[in-house]
């Protein structure tokens, strides 16, 4: 985390907090909106801004899996930062923790996502035309082509359909009438293991375990440990 989004986070935070402490109006505007909280009032835009700023801030923790947040602790680093106190953590530290707990509450949040990935995927192998790579991916083929194997260096053409073990689907190139095209070195790692098992004319069903897909963070839609499954089609290698 950069530092400046940690710098963003704890202002707006302690302004937030300043803000439910009955900010004084020493512009003398027209009250914009009351809150219903008791003892808060937002008497001008400013106020209006900075309760936001907070809402924002909450919303965001919220959605990296954070439910509680000791504002006591943050308003005391805020005020000793702005004061020129000695702070009880230098930048590297404060960067390192703020990683290492986002990723400790991540993880809790995905566990259970993890988990149905991991059993589905033990139960899966067991099945015929089922392979099991070293890394743990697995591929089934439905079509087996006779074209060339892309290498890593290639960019490729292909059509595909991802969904989630649930079966509900998230992308789908077909559905855009336009096929995708893309370096190998540009994709998750279970595509670009698996683009280069496959003969070009062949159709793969791929199951992408969490850690060859988008990890264990929320991405763009996709919950944090998903388990994706793919069915890939290779249309062409770009160039040959």
């Amino acid at each position: 985390m950069k530092k400046i989004a940690i710098c963003v986070v704890l202002v707006a935070i302690v302004i937030t907090t300043n803000a439910q402490n009955k900010i004084v109006n020493k512009t003398g505007t027209k009250p914009v909106q009351k809150s219903a909280t008791p003892g808060v009032q937002l008497k001008t835009l400013e106020d209006s801004a900075n309760y936001a700023m907070g809402m924002s801030v909450a919303n965001f923790y919220k959605s990296q899996g954070v439910t509680k947040i000791n504002s006591a602790i943050v308003t005391r680093a805020i005020n000793d930062a702005l004061s020129g106190k000695q702070l009880l953590l230098n930048d590297m530290q404060a960067n390192s923790c703020m990683m290492t707990y986002l990723n400790k509450e991540q993880m809790t949040k995905s566990k259970p996502t993890i988990e149905a990935g991991e059993n589905f995927l033990a139960a899966n192998k067991k099945k015929a035309g089922v392979t099991t790579t070293a890394s743990g991916l697995q591929y089934e083929v439905i079509t087996q082509g006779t074209g060339p194997k892309p290498m890593l260096k290639d960019t490729v053409v292909c059509n595909y359909k991802g969904t989630f073990l649930n079966g509900t689907e998230f992308d789908n190139s077909y559905s855009r009438g336009v096929p995708a095209e893309f370096s190998l070195t540009h994709v998750i790692s279970g595509w670009t293991e698996v683009l280069q098992l496959m003969p070009v004319g062949s159709k793969y069903r791929v199951y992408v375990p969490y850690q060859l897909g988008y990890g264990s963070s929320d991405y763009q839609g996709i919950p944090g440990g998903s388990m994706l499954i793919f069915e890939i089609e290779l249309l062409s290698i770009k160039g040959k």
